[in-house]
């Protein structure tokens, strides 16, 4: 059976946080979310936890592999090059710093100009 806690546990490991941060955050216990494996969540804080995460509660559910929430829109994969260093940019869960955003900035342009 999925567990709802499993997946939150899933998010929260790819964010780097912890379950004591996360309870933290949203005005939980820690207790709380080792609950849900025999219980299922209040749809309000079901989507407080999707909020907080940026997913869809289809996918805390195990509803969906896709953590997109219906209806957003896809990103748009058109980005000026330019215009990467205003952008969040993230590796493994971690910020890139504004070295790491120019380097790979280089990277690309590199590239596309060695298919010139």
């Amino acid at each position: 059976m999925f567990s709802t806690l499993e997946k939150i546990k899933e998010l929260s490991y790819k964010r780097h946080i912890n379950l004591q941060k996360v309870a933290e955050d949203l005005g939980y216990s820690v207790n709380y979310f080792y609950s849900l494996k025999e219980k299922t969540l209040k749809s309000d804080r079901l989507q407080e936890i999707a909020d907080y995460f940026g997913v869809s509660t289809d996918y805390l559910l195990g509803r969906t592999d896709n953590p997109a929430i219906a209806g957003e829109k896809a990103p748009d994969h058109e980005i000026e090059l330019d215009d990467l260093d205003g952008r969040i940019m993230l590796f493994d869960g971690k910020p890139l710093s504004d070295d790491d955003k120019r380097a790979i900035k280089g990277i690309i342009e590199g590239y596309l100009n060695s298919k010139k």
